[in-house]
């Protein structure tokens, strides 16, 4: 239930609709479980989404803890949503009318529809159109506050920053791995029998490799990762720009071999084969341009819809029907929008660590399967790549900006506490 812990991840499903207690209780025989500065919570609502998180866990398998325990969890969320809304609103932050006429298309399109066939359906569903624009555009208050207030608190020292630098220098930063997996996926919130199935399909395809079977014919048979077409070849890359797992899975291995148990990440089973090794500069990097079209789930949008959309946009790229740039210009909910969403140069750690690690299974030219970070969902392309040597200003800010990036949920934990705690928030029991 780590999710009810984040609202940010949540915020979409109860903003986009931009729906508050008055008309709830228009439609409903309703009442207020909880004030918040000027927001209201409401019965209603509150069943809706217990409905949802239910929902959800019936689909991924996930055990729920007892009902009161549950309602107290989601009750907190819906509360966090709405300190959130009413601290962003007081900032004035506005949303230029294209990029919220992007998520509004975004919306409409994902759900087989005109603009005019949304604003009719929200019409026979008592939701006014404004209202609807005014929740969308609260979603993209709040994410922007949030990332603008949160990095505000995070303080980086020169010491931290040092230690980072030698900690980059000791580890062998500039040795360059050419490793192979074979990826073996499993869901989250999976029982112990949906991982003990996908362990044992990992484990004969590991059996299979070190029997001698050869690793790319395998890789193609049963891996799940987006390296599968090239026999689960990654490509070089710094250690630096693998996760720890399979740079220490691969230490003790020489060229050729592979690593005699599985690895277990939060992605599932993987089987590593190293294929080189090579010394390096371990302040030279491999920069990265990469484009992405972003989409930010919704009550209209959710994350499944959002991944099946980016999924659309893939086929027609590779078809040849529409260029990356085009719907990338067209529905990308992001700044980047007006430039194709080509985001330019950038080294290691410029980007939050799952768009990092897409980037880096991907080949230039390659595209993502959709990957979601805390900004929403993204269909990412690597345009090229080039490897170039830092020089200190720029080696001290790729460490600032790692630092930053471990930082953060801790970070957004403390803004959210103090925005919390400085908020009215009234508790309400039901009518008699």
């Amino acid at each position: 239930m780590t999710d009810l812990l984040l609202p940010w991840r949540r915020l979409a499903v109860a903003l986009a609709l931009g729906l508050g207690a008055a008309t709830a209780t228009a439609q409903t025989v309703d009442y207020i479980v909880a004030v918040v500065n000027t927001e209201l919570v409401t019965a209603s609502e509150l069943q809706q989404r217990l409905a949802r998180v239910r929902d959800d866990a019936a689909r991924m398998r996930t055990a729920l803890p007892p009902p009161a325990v549950l309602r107290k969890q989601v009750l907190d969320a819906l509360i966090d949503e709405r300190v959130l809304v009413t601290a962003a609103r007081e900032t004035n932050t506005r949303i230029d009318d294209a990029e919220l006429d992007r998520a509004v298309t975004n919306v409409a399109t994902q759900n087989q529809m005109t603009l005019a066939q949304l604003r009719e359906r929200l019409g026979k569903e008592g939701i006014p159109y404004n209202k609807f624009r005014d929740g969308i555009r609260d979603q993209l208050i709040v994410e922007r506050v949030r990332e603008r207030e949160v990095m505000s608190l995070i303080k980086i020292s020169d010491a931290e920053i040092d230690a980072m630098i030698d900690k980059r220098r000791n580890a062998g930063a500039g040795i360059q791995l050419d490793i192979a997996q074979i990826l073996v996926t499993v869901p989250d919130g999976a029982n112990p029998t949906v991982v003990a199935e996908r362990r044992e399909r990992a484990q004969a395809a590991l059996v299979r490799v070190r029997g001698g079977e050869d690793f790319a014919v395998v890789a193609r048979e049963i891996s799940e990762d987006n390296n599968r077409s090239r026999g689960g070849a990654i490509g070089p890359r710094t250690a630096d720009r693998l996760p720890d797992l399979f740079v220490t899975a691969v230490q003790p291995l020489q060229p050729g071999q592979i690593a005699p148990e599985l690895v277990r990440s939060g992605a599932g089973f993987h089987v590593i084969k190293l294929i080189d090794r090579k010394e390096g500069n371990p302040f030279a990097v491999d920069q990265s341009r990469a484009r992405h079209i972003l989409l930010r789930p919704s009550p209209e949008l959710a994350p499944e819809a959002a991944a099946r959309r980016l999924l659309g946009f893939k086929r027609e790229i590779l078809a040849g029907t529409r260029s990356f740039e085009q719907l990338a210009r067209a529905n990308s909910e992001d700044a980047s929008a007006p430039q194709g969403g080509d985001l330019g140069w950038a080294a290691p750690g410029a980007f939050v660590p799952e768009f990092e690690e897409a980037i880096a299974a991907l080949p230039v030219g390659g595209i993502s399967d959709p990957v979601t970070t805390r900004f929403g969902l993204h269909l990412i392309q690597v345009i090229d790549r080039r490897q170039t040597t830092l020089d200190i200003k720029q080696l001290r800010d790729q460490a600032r900006g790692m630092l930053r990036e471990q930082k953060f949920e801790a970070a957004f934990s403390e803004w959210l506490r103090d925005l919390r705690g400085r908020a009215y928030i009234e508790l309400r029991d039901p009518p008699q």
